[in-house]
């Protein structure tokens, strides 16, 4: 007689962030691992994502994604709120929201009281497809447009002020990644939920690939389709998880809590 094997429904992501951290995607959960604190995680559902939606009363998976803010190693807790640095997973479910990928509502950082700055963020795929929209502006005229294409170990920086959303580019699998925050982090959804989503709408076509759709509530623009690139002029290298930077080069990732040291570089920067 042969005996099954016991089923393990926590998974190792595809991508080594440097942290045991295992996903149970059956149930959008996490396990954390020796040495590692974080909470259980949010469930962000259906009903919280549709203002954002080109077809607010559409169907779909729900909770829409799972996130767990203020994750990492026990002994660097000191050092990242020293640091006011936060770290976050997050885990999408796959799927589609009506006629669109499964992605978060569209947002902007609100000003960090002890910053006074929108706060920036670095955000690693570990798992899936990714897209990571982005805008300059959350107004009626949404200056620039970019729609950056990741997959497992891509970097996407957002800097401070623009609007954005992640995209679960893969229907028929989970998306997984890790990011850097501000310790007082926030959102803004007044301008998105007066547009009634941000400028652009990603729209899944018969392929189950992205076709982009501009909103009409947007003055118009123009939309940049891109893969994920590396950030030579924010010393992050390609090789090392975003997480580690904080054992072996804190004052890489410094900028996302205190983005003004980087001031003179924000106005002509892209994701």
């Amino acid at each position: 007689m042969t005996i099954p094997e016991p089923r393990i429904p926590f998974t190792k992501p595809q991508y080594d962030p440097g942290l045991q951290i295992r996903f149970d995607k059956s149930g959008m959960d996490f396990s954390y691992g020796d040495g590692l604190f974080g909470p259980r995680p949010e469930y962000r559902r259906l009903d919280a994502i549709r203002p954002s939606l080109r077809n607010p009363n559409c169907s779909g998976p729900d909770p829409v994604y799972a996130i767990a803010m203020d994750v990492g190693r026990v002994g660097d807790l000191d050092d990242l709120e020293r640091r006011m640095l936060l770290f976050g997973i997050v885990i999408y479910a796959g799927g589609r929201l009506g006629d669109e990928p499964v992605r978060s509502q569209g947002h902007v950082h609100a000003i960090s009281p002890h910053s006074g700055w929108s706060a920036p963020e670095l955000f690693e795929i570990w798992e899936g497809r990714a897209v990571v929209y982005a805008q300059e502006k959350s107004g009626d005229d949404p200056g620039r447009c970019v729609a950056i294409e990741a997959g497992p170990g891509d970097k996407v920086v957002m800097p401070p002020g623009w609007a954005h959303f992640v995209v679960n580019a893969d229907l028929n699998s989970k998306l997984i990644f890790g990011a850097w925050c501000d310790r007082q982090y926030g959102f803004d959804y007044t301008q998105m939920r007066a547009h009634h989503g941000l400028a652009w709408f990603p729209l899944t076509d018969s392929s189950d690939e992205i076709k982009w759709e501009a909103n009409p509530n947007y003055s118009a623009s123009q939309l940049q389709i891109r893969k994920a690139r590396s950030y030579g002029e924010l010393c992050l290298s390609t090789e090392i998880p975003i997480y580690e930077y904080l054992r072996f080069a804190p004052e890489a990732i410094q900028w996302v809590s205190d983005p003004a040291r980087l001031s003179e570089l924000w106005p002509q920067f892209e994701p």
